[in-house]
């Protein structure tokens, strides 16, 4: 690794796999210069990635039944903090 790599690691986390949950998060408003608020629902899929150190944790959510318009991607990475679960598993 370099000294300008940002470590990370994957892994998986069997207790969120499956679950409902939404994604509060920010992105480029495509065809500007400027950022926006997006908002994601799906299924987590339990693939996480810490990125940093100390580590930033990233779930994969695919299964998107809310996305904004134009996004064309079937999945979605949702910073930890940002997740807020759906489904009747919720604490």
């Amino acid at each position: 690794m370099s000294d300008d790599e940002i470590p990370q690691q994957r892994g998986f986390d069997p207790e969120i796999a499956g679950r409902r949950a939404e994604c509060d998060g920010g992105g480029m408003i495509p065809g500007t210069q400027y950022a926006g608020r997006q908002e994601f629902t799906g299924r987590l899929t339990g693939d996480y990635i810490d990125h940093g150190e100390p580590p930033w944790r990233w779930y994969l959510m695919m299964d998107l039944s809310i996305k904004p318009a134009g996004y064309a991607e079937e999945a979605v990475w949702c910073e930890k903090e940002s997740l807020f679960f759906t489904d009747e598993d919720a604490a």
